[in-house]
């Protein structure tokens, strides 16, 4: 990655709640120099002070707009004054054969590792441009205090979300998820897309996985929040979220795992607990944190 401020370009900005939600563009380095876009929720406090900041990783399929456009944010952006960034789910129109083909593998579906496989490795490099791009260039051109970092995420991006912390607990001040894919080689999905990324090699997989890195690292945060709706489809086969629950109890990491009755995978369920995510990383970025609306 290139150690120069990377510019960007705005293509949009609309006022909601009084926060300001605006789109950009920019060329990256990490993702094989394809053009990459991301949203920001830009909270008005920010015009007098350094603000921190509100990583959301969203799911397969989506995009960079899908959380703004979902998830009922902004107020809480707004009101708690944290700036929320939205990277995209994967780099696009790399020129690789075959990467718009299947829903789950490829463009969307980057799931948030560093590709070793080729063609993938030169342009699907998602860790590194949530965990270092990203942020360089957030401190660049908002006036943000990157010491105050938090993640979240919901499905392959709860996944994200996790292992991003996991990885880097001296990066995020808390780390939170919606119905994550938490234990991935031990799933389909997760092993088509670790294996296609990475290879064979299932030592290498378990560097992707927040059930593994629980296991294999102990204890990394004061607490985890996880919510999971129990009419999620995916819930039994593919997030595997009591592994992850029993690998937390195994290391003594604390893990609020809340159970939401009837809830399925949708944005109508994060849309409905996502006030509670803001509350609890707020008490984690602010040092006197608002009281809860």
């Amino acid at each position: 990655m290139q150690s120069t401020t990377i510019p960007i370009q705005q293509l949009s900005s609309s006022k909601c709640h009084g926060a300001s939600v605006e789109r950009y563009s920019h060329i990256s380095p990490t993702l094989g120099n394809t053009l990459a876009k991301f949203h920001v929720i830009v909270p008005p406090q920010i015009k007098n002070n350094k603000v921190p900041v509100l990583y959301f990783l969203a799911g397969l399929t989506c995009n960079d707009e899908t959380f703004v456009l979902y998830s009922g944010a902004q107020r809480y952006a707004a009101y708690y004054g944290i700036l929320v960034v939205c990277p995209d789910t994967s780099p696009r129109d790399t020129g690789i054969e075959g990467e718009d083909r299947e829903y789950n593998f490829g463009s969307s579906a980057g799931f948030y590792v560093n590709a070793t496989t080729s063609p993938w490795n030169k342009y699907y490099r998602m860790f590194d441009y949530v965990t270092k791009e990203i942020p360089q260039i957030i401190a660049s051109h908002f006036n943000v205090d990157n010491t105050r970092q938090s993640i979240f995420g919901h499905s392959m991006g709860g996944h994200g979300a996790l292992i991003c912390a996991l990885k880097n607990p001296s990066q995020y001040r808390s780390v939170s998820a919606f119905a994550p894919v938490s234990n991935p080689v031990n799933c389909s999905f997760g092993r088509k897309c670790l294996r296609g990324y990475l290879g064979n090699d299932k030592e290498a997989w378990k560097q992707y996985d927040a059930t593994e890195l629980i296991k294999a690292n102990g204890p990394q945060f004061t607490d985890i929040l996880v919510d999971q709706g129990t009419s999620d489809p995916f819930l039994e086969d593919q997030l595997l979220v009591g592994n992850f629950q029993k690998a937390c109890e195994s290391v003594g990491q604390k893990l609020t795992l809340r159970m939401q009755q009837d809830y399925d995978h949708e944005y109508y369920f994060i849309s409905t607990f996502i006030q509670d995510h803001f509350s609890y990383h707020n008490v984690a970025l602010n040092p006197k944190p608002s009281a809860a609306i």
